[in-house]
């Protein structure tokens, strides 16, 4: 059998930091959530059920974790950007795609989000 590659997701990241231009959002926190997908080769890992053959989404989740909340951004599309650089940083990844919603940036819509994506060769 031929494994085709993995696909690691984490969802709904519930996080807060500085996004956004105006005085309110330049002064408050605010809640964003992001999602990531990346996808790796596991076939070593799948073999040899070694956690130093597979790729640590702990690891990845933490560092997300210090960028989004020891930052600040003015754009969604920079802070989207920025997740997407650390969740495709493993050499082992050759795809990666993250989406941060921010709530409540709209009056009437529950999010507004931002998607990225990146293939790695």
């Amino acid at each position: 059998m031929t494994l085709n590659q993995a696909t690691i997701r984490i969802k709904n990241l519930r996080l807060r930091t500085y996004i956004g231009i105006n005085d309110d959002e330049i002064a408050n926190k605010q809640d964003v959530v992001v999602n990531a997908k990346i996808h790796y080769d596991a076939m070593k890992a799948t073999n040899t059920d070694n956690m130093h053959d597979a790729l640590n989404y702990k690891t990845v989740t933490k560092a997300i974790i210090k960028l989004v909340e020891d930052n600040r951004f003015s754009l969604l599309e920079k802070l989207t950007a920025d997740v997407l650089a650390v969740a495709a940083e493993h050499p082992w990844v050759t795809f990666a795609e993250v989406e941060v919603d921010k709530p409540h940036a709209l009056r009437f819509a529950d999010s507004v989000s931002l998607t990225l994506s990146c293939t790695k060769d």
